[in-house]
């Protein structure tokens, strides 16, 4: 068993979340890359994440997937960073609150409308999100309370809920609305993540860097 972060990912991937929060922590970490398609999909990452997916993160004998999962584990291992209310701090709720609700009602609504998957209106409580523009409008709501989420704290659901918004803007899957666009522009250029951002291009074409 090692304590160092060994890190599965794909630099076109959801891998570049938990890449900016590694930046954040601060901690020595490996890098593995796992290519699409057969390697994905085979036995050894499977061993790892029987979905064949990634991102993974393995740390101390622990396997974590789950993109927002593996952000808050991070930000609980890793306290020193200040990614996550502590226990007993009344911003907890919130806290949790936008890391699921992003994983949540807001992937599911926007990959819905993406696949132009259209729910009738009157099965809208069959469905978590219940529609694209609820999801929208809270989300908005929830942006424009502070320059964080959690107020004036940036924390580790910035990191996520920032990342889908960031990727939502730049893909057109969201719509442009103007505290979408100022959220993102108030945490996007943080060192962590321009230096994430940058490893991650680093890996790719010139013409697919994000």
């Amino acid at each position: 068993m090692t304590d160092t972060l060994v890190f599965y990912t794909n630099p076109m991937s959801r891998g570049r979340m938990v890449r900016w929060a590694l930046e954040e922590v601060g901690a020595p970490y490996e890098t593995r890359i796992v290519e699409y398609g057969p390697t994905m999909k085979g036995a050894e990452h499977r061993a790892r994440n029987p979905m064949g997916k990634i991102p993974v993160l393995e740390h101390q004998g622990v396997v974590v997937t789950e993109t927002a999962a593996i952000i808050a584990y991070l930000a609980d291992a890793f306290p020193a960073a200040g990614l996550a209310p502590m226990p007993g701090d009344a911003r907890r709720g919130s806290y949790y609150r936008w890391l699921f609700f992003a994983a949540g009602p807001f992937e599911a609504a926007v990959t819905n409308a993406a696949l132009k998957v259209e729910v009738p209106e009157e099965r809208r409580g069959f469905v978590g999100y219940g529609c694209l523009a609820d999801v929208l409008d809270t989300l908005e709501a929830g942006v424009s309370q502070g320059p964080y989420l959690l107020g004036e704290a940036f924390s580790a659901a910035d990191i996520y809920v920032g990342s889908q918004i960031g990727f939502g803007l730049a893909f057109g899957s969201i719509e442009k609305r103007a505290a979408f666009s100022a959220y993102w522009n108030r945490i996007k250029d943080r060192a962590a993540a321009v230096r994430a951002r940058d490893i991650d291009n680093a890996l790719l074409p010139e013409d697919r860097r994000i």
